[in-house]
């Protein structure tokens, strides 16, 4: 799909003047969802009312293009993920998802394998190669393949790093109580800092007990280093979206209501009534199209801000308990043809008490892969000053690799990195959704790795709150961003 669409100003255009102007920060893709269902919302109506979307670089620069797309009803928090599920089906229903960004219905399963000799031994790789040749012929009369014995299954849900999307919280290997732990890096994986604990009787799983044969349809997967499996997700509870391609065709539809207006530029600070204290505006710096930012400040008012600006947030909120979690991720071209649609969690063994979990989305036209977060690296000033590590990514490449010889015949398409927007509270997974305690300054970020999956849910119920003054589509009391820092200590240092 062309950008052409995508008309960036760099000063505002005075179309707001007399109107109800609500401005957005962050043209990922929770700032694009909160813009498309405002002009969606029966009160909205655009002689009375003006949006303007400020983004600093680029339309989904972050984990919004880089993430893994998987949406599931198991995903947290639950009071905004049936409705969002629901909306992804609506819209693509509405739109054409599956021809526009990817949209189906997949399987989500969880492996857990030993890939140790292989990598002792990777003089093995000729034999593999011959051994594809063979598996694919048998794979396509659907013989299974050798069963191994079954272990016992220590695995952690992990979603969307980018990647992240959409798309990586780090991973923790699973305790004797068999309960996963979703990251907050936006994958489903072992989480490194923030974790959500979902016990197994949560998620729907179909486990072979005896032996670990794949799913005949898993033919791009050796079960030869399988020891263990199960199903996490059916097609009535897992789906998948790219990315990127769903945050621009959704900002397209926004922008076509022409009550729509994008800016680019990169926001120094929020504005305050000294009166009342209310949010009023913001201060923000131009951002040429080569990327570099204009030396003059230029000053925007509106009645209401909504900062949706994943783990950058904290650059304008000090206060507010998010930070990043980066995370790597590739996409590949299979050897072979394309593969078929599961998401695949997995937990590999590499040596003496040392495991893996690259996690694996099977789009139409490629595989994304995706790793454990780390925090090396503090938060850069932009999407754009991201700095992504080859040898990570290559290391991606070699391990999904021993699972699968058609990917590792295949080739990298691409290595990213993104940043997860991950809430630093312990006693709450995220996100922060709603006003804070600045009258007219809202929240939507913390969304760590399940932003895909909840940006319609978020988007829908931001509009009832802007629009109507209170939620109704989902009970978020337990997600206002009051209760987690106080916004106004910006007021006091003006």
């Amino acid at each position: 799909m062309s950008d052409q669409y995508l008309t960036f100003r760099s000063t505002p255009s005075g179309k707001s003047k007399d109107k109800t102007h609500i401005i957005i920060v962050g043209a990922g893709i929770i700032g694009v969802c909160t813009a498309y269902y405002l002009t969606k919302h029966p009160d909205f109506n655009k002689d009375t009312h003006h949006i303007t979307i400020i983004e600093s670089r680029r339309v989904a620069g972050g984990a919004s293009g880089k993430a893994g797309g998987l949406l599931a009803l198991w995903a947290f928090p639950q009071q905004i993920v049936p409705l969002s599920f629901k909306l992804h089906q609506e819209l693509s229903d509405e739109y054409n998802g599956e021809d526009e960004w990817g949209y189906r219905r997949l399987t989500t399963v969880s492996l857990e394998g030993n890939i140790e000799n292989s990598l002792l031994n990777d003089s093995e790789e000729d034999e593999v190669s011959s051994l594809t040749e063979a598996s694919e012929k048998t794979d396509l009369k659907s013989t299974p393949s050798t069963s191994q014995e079954s272990l016992k299954l220590e695995d952690n849900l992990q979603t969307d790093i980018t990647t992240t999307n959409d798309a990586n919280d780090t991973n923790e290997q699973i305790n004797e109580s068999k309960t996963f732990t979703t990251n907050s890096t936006g994958s489903i994986g072992k989480p490194l800092q923030k974790r959500r604990t979902v016990t197994k009787n949560s998620i729907k799983q179909e486990h072979l007990s005896s032996t670990p044969h794949l799913p005949s349809e898993l033919n791009w997967i050796k079960d030869n280093v399988i020891q263990d499996w199960s199903e996490l997700g059916g097609k009535d509870s897992t789906a998948q979206v790219h990315p990127y391609k769903f945050t621009n065709f959704i900002l397209r539809k926004a922008v076509e209501s022409g009550a729509v207006e994008l800016i680019l530029g990169k926001v120094e600070e929020i504005l305050f009534s000294g009166e009342t204290g209310c949010a009023t505006g913001l201060t923000y710096t131009p951002t040429r199209n080569n990327g570099k930012t204009e030396e003059e400040i230029v000053e925007i008012l509106g009645d209401q801000i909504v900062l949706s600006m994943g783990p950058w947030t904290s650059k304008i909120l000090p206060d507010c308990p998010i930070s990043g979690l980066r995370a790597h991720s590739i996409t590949i071209a299979p050897h072979r043809g394309m593969v078929s649609p599961y998401a695949i969690f997995t937990e590999l063994k590499i040596g003496n008490s040392q495991y893996v979990s690259p996690e694996m989305y099977a789009r139409k036209d490629e595989v994304y892969v995706c790793g454990e977060g780390d925090t090396l690296v503090d938060l850069p000033e932009t999407t754009d000053d991201v700095e992504v590590i080859k040898e990570k990514c290559d290391e991606l490449f070699h391990y999904v690799g021993k699972l699968s010889p058609n990917l590792a015949k295949g080739h990298i398409l691409k290595r990213q990195a993104c940043y997860l927007p991950v809430l630093d509270v312990p006693s709450s997974s995220g996100p922060l959704i709603g006003e804070t305690n600045v009258e007219n300054l809202y929240l939507a970020s913390g969304h760590s790795c399940w932003g895909i999956n909840n940006a319609p849910g978020t988007g829908k119920i931001l509009a009832e709150l802007l629009l109507e003054g209170e939620a109704h589509s989902a009970d978020i009391s337990a997600l206002d961003p009051s209760l987690y820092f106080d916004a106004s200590v910006l007021i006091d240092e003006e």
